[in-house]
């Protein structure tokens, strides 16, 4: 796993997981800007159904084996832990 590739938060995430075949981190997935019919194939693969010519983020559910790879692949330039987002109260 290339952990220059991870933010902090999903690398603590990956540390506590329990099952590493589990489809569990909703994540951001930053590339290069121009992919190759393989990477649009492996992004695919990954249950990213639409892929749009210039488009350099992606979101995916993945595991945390899937992550250990995609952090190895050439054309990944980061990834990022989706939060959950809360309304602040306004009162």
């Amino acid at each position: 796993m290339n952990y220059q590739k991870i933010d902090a938060s999903l690398a603590m995430a990956l540390n506590r997981v329990q099952n590493p075949h589990e489809r569990s981190f909703v994540i951001f997935i930053h590339t290069q800007p121009i992919l190759e019919s393989t990477v649009k194939i492996f992004l695919m693969n990954l249950g990213i159904s639409e892929i749009t010519e210039g488009e350099r983020v992606f979101t995916a559910t993945l595991s945390a084996d899937t992550i250990s790879e995609l952090s190895d692949q050439s054309w990944v330039e980061y990834l990022k832990l989706s939060q959950i987002l809360r309304f602040v109260n306004q009162g």
